[in-house]
């Protein structure tokens, strides 16, 4: 990755990290499902709203470092009128991008936006930082007992 591409991808995360898109409590939704990384303190609750199979919205509270407040951001608003389907495909894709030594350059393209936190991968401790939404997305998706809080560990 060149210079200035890295520098893009940090301008995105921190702006999302500052700013995040959808940080609110979310009325009346059909999973709420609270997400812990005791590695750093990170902690969200993340809240969607699912009708006929899709996510109609999507949005979290939550305190933590820029990383997991920017995936946190990047992914509520990347889901929101996904099927569930595709919001699964998009989980196991994500997981990939942070976890393969080299991921295929088909997942950037798929992931679009989401793809400036594949920079995580080189630094482990942030992998959890960058995965804790997903794994709370992924408890709300597969009907998960959301009285549990989701650890990364």
């Amino acid at each position: 990755m060149n210079d200035e591409l890295r520098a893009l991808y940090q301008e995105v995360i921190i702006d999302h990290g500052r700013r995040p898109r959808n940080s609110k409590k979310l009325e009346h939704p059909s999973c709420t499902q609270e997400g812990y990384n005791p590695l750093c303190g990170d902690r969200l609750t993340l809240y969607l709203r699912i009708d006929d199979n899709r996510i109609i919205d999507a949005s979290f509270e939550g305190e933590g470092c820029a990383i997991s407040m920017a995936a946190s951001s990047l992914m509520t608003e990347r889901i929101k009128n996904m099927t569930v389907t595709e919001a699964r495909q998009l989980f196991t894709a994500f997981q990939n991008l942070v976890t393969q030594a080299e991921p295929p350059d088909n997942i950037r393209e798929y992931l679009g936006k989401l793809s400036v936190l594949g920079g995580v991968r080189d630094f482990p401790v942030r992998i959890k930082c960058a995965t804790l939404p997903w794994h709370a997305l992924n408890a709300c998706l597969n009907n998960i007992n959301t009285k549990q809080i989701v650890s990364t560990e």
